[in-house]
C-alpha cells in the first residue's frame, strides 16, 4: 500500500506542476489581453494607484503580487509533497497529518476555481486534491 500512496503523492506533484506552468503562462500575459474591453480594464488597474495601508499601489500591483505568492505556494506544495512521498513508510502518522491539510486545501482551491476562475484550473486542483486524499487513505497506519 505504501507504493500506491507514494505514486498518488507524486501524481499530485505533477498535477500541481502543470497548474504552476499554466499559472506562469497566464501571469506573463495578463497585461496584454486580446479583447480591447479587457485591455481597458487592465489599463485602469495599472494606472490608478491609491494608498493601501501606507503604500501607494495599484490593483495591478496586488494582482501581480498575489500571483507571485501563488508561485511560492505551488512550489512549496510540490517540494513538501515530493519529500513526503519519499518517506511514506517511515512515519505514517506524521505523513498523514501533514498531507491531509494539503488535500483539503487543493480541494478548496478547485471549488474556488470552479466558482471564480475556469474549469481547467479547477480540474487540475481538484484532481491534485483527490490524489493527495487517495494517498492519505493508502498510507498504512502504524500504532
Amino acid at each position: 500500500m505504501k507504493s500506491k500512496a507514494k505514486i498518488f503523492l507524486r501524481i499530485a506533484c505533477v498535477l500541481i506542476f502543470v497548474h504552476l506552468a499554466g499559472h506562469f503562462i497566464g501571469h506573463t500575459g495578463w497585461k496584454k489581453p486580446a479583447d480591447p474591453k479587457m485591455q481597458e480594464v487592465v489599463n485602469t488597474m495599472v494606472e490608478n494607484k491609491a494608498n493601501y495601508m501606507g503604500a501607494i499601489r495599484s490593483l495591478a500591483d496586488f494582482y501581480h503580487g498575489y500571483s507571485l505568492l501563488l508561485f511560492i505556494v505551488y512550489g512549496l506544495s510540490i517540494w513538501v509533497l515530493w519529500l513526503l512521498s519519499g518517506g511514506v513508510g517511515n512515519d505514517s502518522r506524521l505523513t498523514k497529518r501533514l498531507i491531509f491539510p494539503f488535500a483539503v486545501s487543493y480541494l478548496a482551491f478547485g471549488a474556488i476555481e470552479f466558482w471564480l476562475f475556469f474549469p481547467f484550473a479547477a480540474m487540475i486542483s481538484t484532481l491534485a486534491g483527490i490524489s493527495i486524499l487517495l494517498s492519505f487513505f493508502f498510507i498504512e497506519r502504524k500504532s
